[in-house]
């Protein structure tokens, strides 16, 4: 049984998750890849009360789509909605198999800094060659990725530790801008690559931003679980036995709601003749908003929370806060993050240590 605070995340994703979302979208194919439809769809979950968004994200264009085939880069979304954003946790997509380390660390950190302590980080590898080919690195097999993810999100720990909280001191009199025994060598060496350090940027607000990740086993500190919901629980207790009891357990969920006179199954059909809503193999609900609250109720006792990925973007994320989040609320399984509140402290996580800070006393 989940005893941390239940999590609503929405993934936000160009138009939805549906192949065909863009078709049924409330803008033109272009501007899905506005500024102006991230801002949107970011202030409608937080005026929603959802605990965080994701950004997805991948090197590749998008796959199985019968429409606009680009997105924008997940951490430069969440950068950009930091600061029209008040209590709204932002977690952008990253990958991590062939990206240097230094710079994953540096620019969500960035995001934390901008979000006052709001952000996260969800690692993602793929192993796919053309990704590599663009990187100029040579493919990684499939059976060395969770290593090479383990060593990923170990040097990121480390890099996100080299400055001690309170390393910038801005002495205008004696023009010291840092104490120099507060900022610390990362010295992380890995399996395929070393990282030396420090960090180019003192520590953010959190110090350690909550990492998420699919992947079993590589030190995230919540774990994202794909399975039908008939055979979540058995996934989610496999989950649970397999990583530290302090870890967060988060179930990914596509939705299709009841909405404007359409049932959830005919706007999937309407959508599938366009474009097939294929499965995923993880848990989807398609019908009215009741009875996706009933089943987030009942998952209260199981998980940490859900991921949500909504067929129609707008459409599902109006519904969500019209009908299910209000229903969360009034029975007691969930609260909306608070203004002042970090992404760390919305998830139920423990304040971090800084590994270094020994060091320098």
């Amino acid at each position: 049984m989940s005893t941390s605070p239940f999590a609503v995340i929405v993934d936000i994703d160009g138009a939805g998750s549906h192949p065909a979302a863009w078709r049924h979208a409330d803008a033109e194919p272009g501007e899905l890849l506005s500024a102006a439809w991230v801002s949107a769809n970011v202030s409608a979950a937080e005026r929603a009360g959802v605990t965080a968004v994701t950004f997805s994200d991948h090197p590749l264009p998008p796959r199985d789509v019968d429409g606009p085939t680009a997105r924008l880069d997940a951490v430069l979304q969440a950068s950009f909605t930091a600061p029209l954003t008040s209590a709204l946790g932002l977690i952008p997509v990253v990958h991590g198999l062939y990206t240097e380390p230094f710079h994953l660390a540096t620019q969500t950190a960035t995001v934390d800094t901008a979000s006052l302590g709001r952000a996260g980080v969800l690692i993602e590898g793929d192993e796919d060659p053309r990704i590599a080919a663009r990187h100029g690195r040579e493919p990684l097999p499939a059976r060395l990725v969770a290593e090479e993810l383990t060593d990923v999100v170990e040097a990121i720990r480390r890099l996100w530790d080299t400055w001690e909280g309170d390393a910038v001191i801005r002495d205008v009199s004696t023009g010291r801008f840092f104490d120099p025994a507060k900022v610390h060598y990362a010295d992380f060496e890995g399996h395929r690559f070393s990282v030396r350090g420090p960090a180019i940027l003192p520590r953010s607000p959190q110090g350690q931003l909550p990492v998420f990740s699919a992947h079993s086993g590589i030190g995230a500190d919540v774990v994202l679980v794909d399975a039908p919901l008939d055979a979540s629980l058995g996934a989610v207790r496999e989950a649970r036995a397999a990583h530290p009891a302090d870890t967060r357990v988060i179930l990914e969920l596509e939705t299709a709601l009841d909405r404007a006179g359409q049932t959830g199954a005919e706007r999937v059909a309407a959508l599938d003749e366009h474009a097939v809503w294929a499965g995923s193999g993880r848990a989807r609900y398609v019908g009215n908003a009741e009875g996706l609250a009933r089943i987030l109720v009942s998952l209260t006792d199981v998980v940490d929370g859900v991921r949500i990925r909504p067929a129609v973007l707008g459409h599902d994320l109006d519904e969500l806060a019209r009908a299910v989040l209000p229903r969360l609320r009034d029975v007691g399984v969930f609260r909306s993050p608070l203004v002042g509140s970090t992404l760390r402290e919305s998830l139920g996580l423990g304040a971090t240590v800084n590994r270094f800070a020994e060091v320098s006393r």
